[in-house]
């Protein structure tokens, strides 16, 4: 594993390069040059340029143990609105943006930058949004995930629309009413007040 200081050194070399070309143009070599390492220091830690863009992208949601950063300041809807919108800063970061959709452009095509797309970048991120759901109740936590991060996607993706604030309230709002957690669906509902006459004791 690479040292923390070595770590960032070919992060930021990786995005550099990325953003300026293909990725799939992207080397080992040219990585190692850029950040100023050897070519047996990245292959200690990463087999392929592939897996250094996608764990460099993934570093910008994580914390400095390495969890993928989701909020839980215990309020459901706060903290999903505030998940959105990071997600949103993230995506349309110019620093950022080009290079993001040149990897999607590029895993429609190639299946092996797809496997890893899939397994370093998003199921981090699309775990750790579930486990949030998974903590507040919901009784499918992964679908909640999906309806939340994969709409966001979609509008980024095809460009559908802007990312106002009132569409990110509206957004949460929708993934909260088809989420309903467990504990609110379980709870009994209210005993209607009958209808019908009240039975009486027959005479004596």
């Amino acid at each position: 594993m690479a040292r923390t200081q070595t770590r960032d050194k070919v992060y930021a070399a990786v995005l550099v390069l990325a953003g300026s070309g293909r990725i799939g143009a992207l080397s080992m070599e040219g990585i190692a040059g850029r950040a100023g390492v050897s070519k047996q220091t990245l292959y200690r830690t990463w087999s392929s340029p592939g897996e250094i863009v996608f764990d460099a992208l993934l570093a910008r949601s994580q914390d400095a143990d390495g969890s993928v950063l989701v909020p839980n300041a215990g309020e459901l809807r706060a903290d999903l609105e505030s998940l959105v919108t990071d997600t949103v800063h993230e995506l349309t970061d110019p620093a950022v943006e080009p290079l993001l959709r040149a990897v999607t452009a590029s895993i429609q095509t190639d299946q092996q930058l797809a496997d890893q797309y899939r397994e370093r970048l998003w199921r981090p991120q699309f775990e750790a949004v579930a486990e949030r759901f998974q903590k507040a109740g919901f009784r499918v936590p992964e679908l909640a995930a999906e309806l939340l991060l994969g709409a966001i996607l979609h509008r980024w993706l095809l460009r559908t629309g802007p990312f106002t604030s009132e569409w990110v309230v509206g957004h949460v709002d929708q993934v909260m009413r088809i989420g309903i957690p467990a504990a609110a669906s379980s709870t009994p509902a209210a005993a209607k007040p009958s209808t019908e006459p009240a039975a009486t004791s027959p005479a004596e």
